[in-house]
């Protein structure tokens, strides 16, 4: 998979790296990557609630899909624009993203809210698309947070993409990250040192296509099983409408847990990662024993174990292949490394959603 090539490209990366007092940039990121994953966490949270109103539909897959769909198209239009980052700075882009996140997060409760204070009844399908929409306009969000936070962070030191991946609380912070000192120090070294042309993104793209491909297919077996299987193809008597909601946390737990680990410890060699997320194909077999197999294996034990494995190798391999993959490149390039890869993990989590539909056969 050519990684000596990548590997002797980071020696490219290395710098002597301002000093992060206090460690206030590296919190930061990990908000701001907790504000990123925030929105689409608390939809799939309330899926049961959104599944009571609207019983005749697959809420939990469309949801995947709408709002996949819409931050995969939001990173190819930045991709598309060669200058996007001159034209909005990253505050800008921030400030929009999470403005739209809270606009759309709201529609939910105030519908809620004037249907029981005017005693009005909104159509039922008319409030489904209302639904759909904002989500739609969520995942907009989620894109263009994603493709500027990340992109951002690949020019920096590792361990702000760390951060990143294993933000998981608020996100009120864009607005304070440029402030910082460190932060100042990192984009002053960065403009004397990288060239003012832009690299181009297929040349980027042939030389990153394994870690690439591997964030593709962490995605993919993901979104298939997350949270549409989860939520909505297997049931128990005993926690009833809580099982899904207890698969579902445990599954972020143990996002957590994974990406939180990469702090301590990262496999050395893009190789070695790839292989490991193309090995997550197995939960496709053992997914669907549990589903079809022998009643020992449709327990809520199992489903719990396969859920956490499912999680924390989620968590571990995203965290380490979006760190190594922009250090794998020349340090002009690394900006553009990092958004391929986004890229590539949104349209993984398209092809997710969409293939989450065939565990209704």
């Amino acid at each position: 998979m050519e990684e000596g090539q990548m590997e002797s490209s980071k020696g490219n990366n290395d710098q002597s790296e301002p000093r992060d007092t206090y460690r206030i940039a590296y919190i930061l990121h990990f908000f701001l990557g907790a504000g990123n994953l925030l929105p689409w966490n608390t939809l799939i949270t309330a899926i049961d609630y959104y599944s009571y109103i609207y019983p005749n539909r697959h809420v939990e897959k469309v949801f995947s899909v709408a709002y996949m769909s819409s931050s995969v198209l939001v990173l190819v239009v930045m991709l598309s624009w060669g200058k996007w980052s001159n034209r909005f700075n990253l505050r800008f882009r921030m400030s929009l993203g999470f403005s739209l996140f809270v606009f759309s997060l709201m529609v939910t409760p105030t519908m809620d809210w004037t249907r029981h204070s005017n005693g009005t009844k909104v159509n039922s399908s008319v409030s489904y698309y209302m639904i759909v929409s904002s989500v739609v306009i969520c995942g907009l969000a989620d894109g263009l947070i994603a493709g500027s936070l990340i992109g951002s962070a690949g020019k920096l030191p590792k361990r702000y993409m760390q951060a990143i991946f294993a933000g998981t609380a608020s996100s009120v912070c864009s607005n304070l990250l440029d402030k910082l000192p460190v932060m100042q120090q990192h984009y002053k070294h960065l403009q004397k040192v990288l060239p003012h042309s832009t690299p181009k993104f297929w040349k980027v793209a042939r030389i990153i296509r394994w870690p690439a491909l591997g964030v593709f297919m962490i995605y993919t077996v993901t979104l298939s099983i997350f949270p549409g299987f989860l939520a909505e193809n297997i049931d128990s008597r005993f926690l009833r409408d809580w099982y899904p909601i207890m698969l579902i946390t445990l599954y972020n737990i143990s996002d957590l847990v994974g990406k939180s680990f990469t702090a301590i410890f990262v496999v050395q060699g893009i190789g070695k990662v790839t292989w490991g997320c193309i090995a997550r194909l197995l939960f496709y077999p053992l997914f669907s024993v549990c589903l079809h197999g022998p009643k020992w294996l449709k327990s809520e034990v199992p489903v719990a174990l396969l859920t956490v494995m499912l999680g924390l190798t989620n968590g571990y391999l995203t965290s380490c292949i979006m760190i190594l993959a922009p250090k794998a490149v020349a340090a002009p390039e690394a900006e553009i490394a990092a958004i391929v890869m986004v890229v590539f993990l949104g349209i993984g989590l398209v092809a997710g959603s969409v293939l989450g539909w065939f565990w209704l056969i």
